[in-house]
Formats: C-alpha cells, sequence, structure tokens
C-alpha cells in the first residue's frame, strides 16, 4: 500500500509539473521527468506510469533520455513485461527525428523490446503492437506475414473480450498487412468487418471508399517513417 501511495504521490507530482510547464515555462525538464522516473523505478510494471513518462518524453524532446532509463529499469527489472513495451514505445518515439539509418536501427530495437514483451506476458497490446510495427517495414523484409500473425492473434483475443473502441485498430492494421501482399479480397473482407463493428472509424471508412492509386496513397502515408505515430496508450484505460 506504501508503495502504490508513493507512485500516486510522484504521478501528481510529476502531473503538476507537465501543467506548469506549459503555462509558465518556468518547469525544468528534468522538474518534469525526475518524478515520473521515480514512480517507475518503484512500480517498473506499471503501463500507465510508462506512457505517462513517454508523453512528457515528447513534449520536451529528450529521446535518448527515455531509452537511456527504459534500459537501466529493463536490466533492473527484467520481468516487467510493461517496462519493455514502453522501452519499445521509446524507440518508436525517436524515429521520426533519426536519419534513415538510424530509423532502421530504432525500429529493429523496438521489435527486440515489443517481442520481450510478448515472451513475458502475452497480451493484446502486445500482439497489436508489434504486429502493426512488422507493417512499416518494406516488403523485402519479408516481415509483413509476421505483422498478420500477430494481428490475427491480437483479433483472437479482442473477440473474446469486451468490445473497445481500440480494438478497431486491429482491423485497420490487419487490412493494410493483407493489402502488403497483393491480397485485397483478404484485405477488404477485413475492413468490412471492422466497419460493421466500428461503423464510425475513419480509417475503415476512407480504406473503403478508395480504391487503386488512392488506397494506395492512403496506406503508404500511415506508414512513413518521417511521420510521428500515435503512440499514447491512453485508450488503453480510456471508459470512452
Amino acid at each position: 500500500m506504501r508503495a502504490v501511495l508513493r507512485v500516486a504521490a510522484l504521478t501528481c507530482a510529476a502531473t503538476i509539473a507537465i501543467q506548469t510547464t506549459g503555462t509558465t515555462g518556468h518547469a525544468s525538464a528534468q522538474d518534469t521527468l525526475a518524478p515520473l522516473e521515480a514512480a517507475l523505478e518503484t512500480q517498473p510494471d506499471d503501463i500507465k506510469a510508462g506512457n505517462d513518462y513517454r508523453m512528457a518524453i515528447l513534449k520536451v524532446n529528450q529521446y535518448d533520455r527515455a531509452l537511456t532509463f527504459f534500459e537501466k529499469l529493463t536490466k533492473a527489472h527484467p520481468q516487467a513485461a510493461n517496462a519493455h513495451l514502453n522501452y519499445g514505445f521509446a524507440y518508436v518515439d525517436k524515429i521520426p527525428v533519426a536519419g534513415a539509418i538510424t530509423q532502421v536501427i530504432l525500429a529493429n530495437n523496438a521489435l527486440g523490446e515489443f517481442t520481450k514483451s510478448l515472451e513475458l506476458k502475452p497480451s493484446w497490446i502486445g500482439y497489436y503492437t508489434r504486429g502493426n510495427s512488422y507493417l512499416f517495414w518494406p516488403r523485402i523484409f519479408n516481415r509483413t506475414q509476421l505483422g498478420l500473425n500477430d494481428l490475427n492473434e491480437a483479433l483472437r483475443i479482442q473477440k473474446a473480450e469486451p468490445k473497445r473502441a481500440i480494438h478497431a485498430l486491429v482491423f485497420v492494421a490487419l487490412g493494410d498487412g493483407y493489402w502488403k501482399i497483393d491480397k485485397l479480397d483478404e484485405a477488404m473482407r477485413v475492413w468490412k468487418e471492422g466497419l460493421a463493428a466500428f461503423p464510425d472509424h475513419a480509417g475503415l471508412k476512407g480504406r473503403l471508399a478508395n480504391q487503386g492509386d488512392a488506397l494506395q496513397k492512403l496506406i503508404e502515408s500511415n506508414y512513413d517513417p518521417a511521420k510521428r505515430v500515435d503512440t499514447s496508450l491512453a485508450d488503453l484505460w480510456s471508459t470512452q
């Protein structure tokens, strides 16, 4: 109980620091990030605390600090599956600001951490994350099928759970994977299944409303390593 209360207090302090940074600009990155790091050191497997830390890192562009911190955290707590998951996302967060060769290294390191997380604790978010990550690799690397395998496992898991809005992402990515290996009929089937379950999802509607070059442009724009990917995991605990 003391540990939980300590995490809550540290997270609250960090939130205040973030708000202060946004309004007055007087709080330093150290003031903002140190309490979040302390919270994670207390509860390394807290997925929300790890996500909050990464979102704070994005505000101050200190990607290397996050990578250094998560490296130490996972070495100190190698069985913390969610620490490995957030470590992988920290690599992804740096990709848009890196050079082409470094982007490949970062992406590969991210996959390694996602795999470690899954080995420790198989989960819907783990399979979706790694599966979607494989889709960013050009077909020459032969990783698209690996992505499809993971995404189909995520789909199997979510069909056994109460439906949540975030589940629509699996239908989007799974269809994209089939499209990437020229299985357009399968892609259309998956997107239609997803739209039937999530009729207001813009990504699914956009894919079904386009074809040919327009569809290619739409999909490829979502897998551009120069574009920042939304890596926030807040929808996992959202009540919406």
